[in-house]
């Protein structure tokens, strides 16, 4: 989620009517407080307490709970695990660039809909390690794929694209530099994006929820399609598929360590803002109160069961790495703090620290700058 949502001004009334009728003593509480928030959220946040999370679960073998969590988790997406439809890639618009070829590849991620996707090749025998770049949210929906990767496709997206990587890249296309250093890369548009949009700001929630009711979820489509991407890259000849990361920006970096917890197609993980505990993001004031862009993000019911770094921990011991900023106002200090320390005694507990890469930026914000980059950069060359 990068970047704010306007926030809006009608203020949710809830009735309390009982405590209204006649004769009943005492004024009735306020239902609403903070904003949007109901006025007994502290007793729901104290009931968050993680009780599948590895160490607070009765289960003590890790991969007898990998296997229970991993389950959890894709009860909570309400969509179906199984999809076998074939990819059926067709390949089309090929252009030459510094040391790699980009193909544009439209493929089924699943049985619903043909997604067409960027796919960047180096120059080379292969096969190659590969990366499955996902794109953030922004609240900018005419361009997905094109944040991550030079639209040579589509002039009419380039000055948009152009100016978002000034934004939060340094004025690189992630995707091209990682090819150029020897990557296949694939970035898709989620729904609701780029060729798959563009998606009103204040349609999403009426999107998320028109889901729910079809017995279906916007997360839970984003959460299924991004493990089938990692599957796509690791069938193709071209790949090694033992060598294929995820990494992710903002939105992209919370879609790159939940597609690693649900397959194991991906060897490694780098997020670079978006980690956090989540009762502390529940807090005045958070761009996630807001709903919106929370719903590309929400599983319902997980909560009851397993917290952010719970959810990524499913992916303990491989390779994994968290950047945040110092200055991100999206995520408050102390909730990355929690969170690397859940995944800290994770990966400690397997004997594995070494694999776990936790770096706070103190000096910057919501950004994944040249800086932060060429750390990643350098850290998968060392991983994969």
């Amino acid at each position: 989620m990068t970047g704010g949502e306007p926030a809006g001004r009608r203020a949710f009334v809830a009735g309390t009517g009982a405590a209204l009728l006649a004769g009943q003593a005492g004024a009735a509480r306020a239902a609403v407080a903070d904003g949007p928030l109901p006025g007994f959220h502290p007793a729901l946040k104290d009931a968050l307490t993680f009780p599948l999370a590895w160490g607070n679960s009765s289960i003590r073998d890790f991969d007898t709970w990998r296997r229970a969590a991993r389950a959890k988790v894709e009860e909570t997406l309400l969509v179906d695990r199984e999809d076998a439809t074939p990819y059926a890639p067709e390949f089309q618009r090929r252009t030459d660039g510094d040391g790699y070829t980009g193909e544009l590849v439209t493929l089924s991620l699943t049985r619903h809909e043909r997604v067409r996707a960027a796919l960047l090749t180096p120059h080379g025998p292969g096969p190659f390690p590969a990366v499955l770049l996902l794109h953030d949210h922004g609240a900018k929906f005419d361009i997905g794929k094109e944040k991550l990767v030079r639209p040579w496709y589509d002039g009419a997206r380039l000055a948009s694209a152009r100016a978002w990587t000034q934004k939060y890249f340094s004025g690189r296309f992630v995707g091209d530099e990682l090819a150029r250093r020897g990557y296949v890369v694939l970035v898709a548009d989620a729904l609701g994006w780029g060729d798959r949009g563009p998606l009103a700001h204040d349609q999403q929630q009426a999107l998320a929820s028109n889901f729910y009711h079809l017995g279906s979820s916007l997360a839970g489509l984003m959460a299924r399609e991004d493990a089938r991407a990692a599957g796509f890259l690791a069938r193709l000849e071209r790949v090694d598929r033992r060598r294929i990361a995820a990494v992710g920006f903002s939105m992209g970096a919370f879609r790159a360590w939940q597609a690693a917890a649900l397959t194991d197609d991906l060897a490694a993980t780098a997020a670079v803002c978006w980690m956090t505990g989540l009762r502390e993001m529940m807090v005045p004031g958070n761009n996630t109160l807001r709903g919106q862009s929370s719903y590309c993000m929400l599983h319902p019911g997980l909560s009851r069961h397993l917290d952010f770094p719970d959810v990524a921990s499913i992916a303990a011991p491989r390779p994994m790495l968290f950047f945040n900023g110092g200055l991100d106002p999206l995520f408050p200090a102390d909730g990355v703090r929690v969170a690397h320390e859940k995944l800290r005694a994770v990966w400690r507990s397997r004997h594995a620290e070494e694999r776990l890469h936790l770096r706070t930026w103190p000096d910057l914000g919501h950004v994944f700058t040249d800086r932060m980059q060429d750390e990643v950069f350098m850290w998968l060359d060392h991983v994969l």
